[in-house]
């Protein structure tokens, strides 16, 4: 779903709306960090074409057995952040970024926003519980922000007065549960709402792409009608919201 925070970022440069802080948990962080190095959406659409950023197999490095925290290191994901913002800094990006990790030390969500470990802390922002192995920090382990804050406005919300949220897996119950996976998949997702909430009264704007409606969190394949989805969602509702155009005026 993380491909559609790039549509929507496109659909808001073509608006003219330049966000000047960016905060993200999970494939936000690693799309954010993108966007505060000063990539382009453009940019950030040649590199999934180019099969950088999408397939989950490219961004995985499988261990030979079941060992330590997780299925995969992040070594790839962290070698391609460092190829491509090779100050590795949060303090050199063109914009201020703020990326959200969990720490599991504490059972907290935390907000890192400086030093020059850039590529580690989005990776364990992104380091899906199971599937990626945890990021350890001297005695703690990390893993995704989205765990425990999906929607983390509140690193910016004391500078920021009119924040646009982004929430890629907006909550909808569905009709029926037929099958024991639904179940577990609307239950995470019922918690991810849940733990978003206080970040999304913290924005002014919420735009909620509605590809999860289709896909999964897991359809890279699909990358470029997901971004479509993040495109035609903001869209509508910069047309709906035209307030929003005043932002940077």
């Amino acid at each position: 779903m993380g491909f559609a925070h790039v549509g929507v970022l496109q659909s808001l440069e073509e608006h003219g709306i330049q966000p000047t802080h960016v905060v993200g948990s999970s494939m936000g962080s690693i799309i954010g960090c993108l966007y505060a190095a000063g990539y382009t959406p453009a940019e950030m659409l040649q590199m999934i074409k180019d099969d950088k950023l999408y397939k989950i197999t490219k961004l995985m490095t499988f261990k030979p057995s079941f060992l330590r925290s997780g299925l995969s290191t992040h070594s790839i994901l962290r070698s391609f952040i460092k190829e491509v913002i090779p100050h590795n800094s949060f303090d050199l990006l063109k914009k201020k970024l703020y990326v959200c990790v969990s720490n599991l030390n504490k059972a907290e969500w935390e907000i890192i926003e400086s030093g020059v470990e850039l590529d580690k802390w989005v990776a364990a922002s992104s380091s899906i519980p199971g599937v990626f192995e945890a990021i350890k920090d001297n005695d703690t382990y990390y893993v995704d922000g989205g765990l425990l804050n999906n929607m983390p406005a509140q690193g910016i919300a004391g500078f920021c007065q009119n924040i646009i949220g982004v929430d890629v897996i907006p909550y909808k119950m569905p009709e029926e549960l037929k099958h024991p996976t639904d179940t577990v998949v609307c239950s995470v997702r019922a918690l991810e709402h849940q733990n978003s909430q206080p970040g999304r009264d913290l924005c002014r704007f919420i735009i909620e792409p509605p590809a999860i409606e289709s896909f999964h969190e897991f359809s890279y394949d699909s990358y470029f009608t997901i971004y479509h989805h993040g495109y035609e969602a903001a869209n509508k509702f910069i047309v709906e919201n035209p307030e929003i155009l005043k932002l940077n005026n």
